[in-house]
């Protein structure tokens, strides 16, 4: 796309004056860009190449606390570099920022070996898998948060207190409404298309300012890079207009949650859908089945990896259209995971326990992971839920708590086997974390329960 750039383009908008900064950015646990500016003379000529980083940006949690405890780096260890290696298929535009240039970089070892914990080099892992097969995934994430008619600024000094949103009711797929907020939205339409992404649409979603917007499938590695670059410009593109957005997965009690559902589906290498099946039921082929069985098998072990955080749980409500049962049916958004594309060669498998909060690079990759332990083991896909899956009796839970879902990825055969035990015990580590930070903190609910009446 137009905004992708090669690195002769890159010099020849250098030396025309229309760039004159490049980001060179690495993926943190959290999903998040973590990098540096560069000139762009002094990136062409010598950090094109590698540049370096801390080593503790791989081991922190949201406030980039310096977590003990990690056996990739600590205070005794003194905290060192991480090589990042810019990978220039990734260099792009940043239509948003006046004369700038983005590229993702891989973080690497000092002999240059790719960091095993690192977020890409978790997914890329699960991609190799499946190339050895023949096989490429092609996955999607759709990403919803909500809008707010304050500044960051302004939030934090009102102590996140009293918030107000763009709009005062449901908006979802209201025209209307959503024609207020299009100043905003546009232009994150706008900036992410002229970034080499490809946006398809934007909508409102089924709460007070609540949005969504929405990026074409693509090859696993793509899509979870584009989902990082997006995530980042709402952010710039809401504070350049003076709003705040968020992608917390439950921001408020009264709210409706805001997920990232992942699609997923597996083609040959010269262009197959290995999905599709004519001669079967729903067209889903035998090795789907295969795939999906596997994600239902391992729903629980790889939940902690699409919900995050202590927070994330809290979205897993009934009738909210965030699921709690991991079962599967036929277009039905009760349901953990939804066929969708029956019968044709847009036939795919849409998983909906994740929310917004999540790091796509490991959301796709516990994804891949579980759907290769179906395929590997032949696992039979059970009957399909059909009804209200809420009400489902019998059918297995969603797990319930952070503390619950980092035990099972704890305790995961598949997970260790796939991913290695450093890097699940990393993770693990940071869930446990999470939990603890959140088990020692007093909430407003709390005290506005029992100040008095306890």
């Amino acid at each position: 796309m137009s905004g992708m750039l090669t690195l002769e383009q890159l010099k020849q908008e250098f030396a025309a004056g229309s760039i004159d900064t490049v980001l060179a950015c690495q993926i943190d646990m959290q999903g998040r860009l973590m990098g540096k500016r560069f000139h762009a003379d002094y990136f062409i000529n010598h950090a094109v190449e590698e540049t370096h980083s801390c080593n503790y940006l791989l081991a922190t949690d949201l406030e980039m606390e310096t977590v003990e405890g990690y056996k990739s780096t600590s205070w005794e260890a003194g905290y060192g570099d991480y090589v990042m290696k810019p990978d220039m298929s990734t260099l792009r535009r940043v239509p948003w920022l006046e004369g700038t240039a983005l590229v993702l970089c891989d973080v690497l070892d000092h002999h240059h070996n790719p960091v095993p914990h690192s977020p890409r080099a978790i997914l890329r892992k699960q991609i190799d898998r499946l190339a050895v097969m023949g096989i490429e995934p092609m996955m999607a994430t759709e990403l919803e948060f909500f809008l707010f008619d304050q500044s960051y600024s302004d939030a934090c000094k009102a102590g996140y207190r009293d918030m107000q949103l763009v709009s005062s009711y449901n908006e979802d797929y209201h025209i209307f409404q959503t024609t207020k907020e299009e100043e905003v939205i546009r232009a994150m339409r706008n900036g992410v298309y002229g970034a080499g992404i490809a946006v398809e649409c934007s909508k409102g979603e089924a709460s007070a300012g609540q949005e969504e917007l929405n990026v074409k499938y693509d090859k696993a590695l793509v899509t979870a890079d584009q989902h990082s670059i997006v995530k980042n410009a709402c952010k710039e593109i809401a504070w350049q207009h003076g709003k705040a957005v968020t992608f917390m997965a439950k921001w408020h009690n009264e709210a409706a949650g805001s997920s990232s559902h992942v699609h997923q589906s597996l083609w040959s290498t010269d262009g197959k859908p290995l999905f599709l099946d004519e001669s079967r039921p729903h067209g889903m082929s035998e090795l789907m089945c295969h795939y999906l069985a596997g994600l239902l098998a391992h729903a629980d072990d790889v939940t902690c990896l699409l919900a995050p955080y202590v927070n994330s749980y809290k979205r897993f409500q009934e009738g909210t259209f965030a699921p709690t049962k991991a079962v599967w049916s036929l277009d039905n958004r009760t349901a953990g995971f939804r066929l969708c594309g029956e019968g044709t060669k847009a036939i795919r498998i849409e998983c909906r326990i994740g929310g917004a909060d999540l790091n796509p690079y490991l959301a796709l990759a516990g994804q891949l992971a579980a759907g290769i332990a179906g395929m590997e083991q032949k696992l039979e896909l059970e009957a399909e839920f059909v009804g209200d899956a809420y009400a489902g009796e019998n059918a297995r839970e969603v797990p319930k708590t952070l503390r619950a879902a980092a035990e099972k990825m704890n305790e995961s055969t598949m997970l260790r086997e796939a991913f290695g035990d450093e890097v699940i015990d990393h993770y693990v580590h940071a869930a446990r974390w999470e939990q603890k930070e959140h088990d020692k903190r007093v909430t407003d609910w709390e005290v506005a329960r029992g100040f008095e009446r306890a």
